[in-house]
């Protein structure tokens, strides 16, 4: 539910334009809108879930999700659209308290296993998101969408009230200011050098996303449908990378699961680079390279979490939280830095050049992590 409504309502723009008689570059600003409040709501979220435990900040973040979803349904203009829509962000905070939590519940090398297992359902969410929210449109219009997005956070709230107990040992002791709570954590090392790999991988994802449309264009003839069945071969390399931390992580020490995931990586774009170079590249053989992408952030994902995690346990959501919005900043920072070096017409071989660039940098953090975490107390 915290990765669902991210994408679930996109087919839906254009109507939601109409209805409201509103441009769709203003209508567009639900999705900055809410990638903003969602990187605030993460460093809050995990700040609250450090000073007053995991479980109330879940069931609140849950119970304003619903009513800003209802809102969204409801809303008798774009304005209060766009205000319901950034109060949806709060189910962000989910995302972290449930990472916190497994690992609070499971060891080192377990923790890993289990939000691997996890991170495949969570992949899930924007690969089929914009499908069910497309059908939910055509059929019913676009307000039952949310209708959906508050019905099924209902079922989250009954659940999360029965079944998830406080995990915290340190919830309702003081934890000082704000100040106070960032610094060991931004101190420490381990901290930055996990962190930064994680920000570098999602940058290569984005890269990725905002470079392979331009590329591609010409290679399927206007069909968006073909382009979107190649495309989702990275997230559905994604949801195998988790499996494989899933079924990998209880053998092999943290910070080599990192280093192994990143290599991967940047193999497979480096062979796509060396064809490319070498002559024209057939979409298929693009794809499967960039699979790798997905393939690599499935397997970072859950040591970078467990990786923060780990520094202070009793700063475990200011950590997880701090570090997830910084990561979601950076990959964006590189994204954008990217963007222009592709130009209009774009070319395959640059595309996949700054991929592995990205990429690389993610394996120069992940050695760097993996230096840092070498000790037995860390792994």
């Amino acid at each position: 539910m915290s990765v669902l409504p991210v994408n679930i309502y996109l087919p839906a723009l254009t109507n939601i334009a109409d209805t409201f008689a509103a441009s769709f570059a203003l209508v567009n600003l639900s999705v900055a809108g809410y990638a903003i409040a969602t990187a605030l709501t993460e460093i809050s979220a995990g700040v609250l879930s450090d000073r007053y435990g995991r479980r109330p900040v879940m069931l609140v973040s849950v119970s304003i999700f619903i009513v800003a979803s209802v809102g969204c349904a409801l809303a008798p203009n774009i304005g209060f659209f766009l205000v319901c829509r950034a109060f949806q962000a709060a189910i962000a905070a989910c995302f972290s308290v449930a990472m916190v939590v497994i690992a609070e519940t499971s060891s080192g090398r377990e923790a890993v296993t289990k939000i691997g297992f996890a991170g495949m359902g969570w992949a899930l969410a924007p690969m089929f998101g914009p499908t069910f929210g497309g059908i939910l449109n055509e059929l019913f219009g676009w307000r039952t969408i949310f209708v959906v997005l508050a019905i099924l956070g209902g079922a989250v709230l009954v659940v999360s009230m029965r079944q998830l107990k406080e995990t915290s040992l340190y919830s309702g002791t003081s934890q000082g200011n704000l100040l106070t709570s960032f610094r060991p954590i931004l101190g420490s090392p381990r901290f930055w050098a996990y962190t930064l790999c994680m920000a570098c991988s999602i940058g290569t994802l984005y890269v990725f996303l905002g470079g392979t449309p331009l590329v591609m264009s010409g290679h399927f003839d206007g069909s968006s449908v073909a382009l979107g069945l190649y495309m989702a071969m990275v997230p559905s390399g994604f949801v195998l990378g988790s499996y494989l931390t899933g079924i990998c992580a209880s053998r092999i020490f943290r910070s080599h699961v990192l280093v192994y995931a990143r290599v991967l990586t940047c193999g497979g774009l480096l062979v796509g680079l060396i064809l490319a170079t070498l002559h024209d590249i057939h979409p298929l053989t693009f794809f499967v390279c960039c699979a790798f992408i997905g393939i690599g952030n499935g397997l970072t994902a859950p040591v970078v979490t467990v990786g923060v995690i780990s520094e202070r346990a009793n700063f475990a959501g200011t950590a997880t939280g701090l570090s997830a919005a910084m990561s979601i900043g950076g990959g964006a920072l590189i994204s954008s830095v990217a963007g222009p070096s592709l130009g209009t017409t774009g070319s395959i071989s640059i595309l996949l050049a700054l991929l592995l660039t990205s990429a690389s940098l993610a394996l120069l953090a992940a050695l760097v992590a993996a230096l840092v975490d070498r000790s037995p107390a860390g792994e």
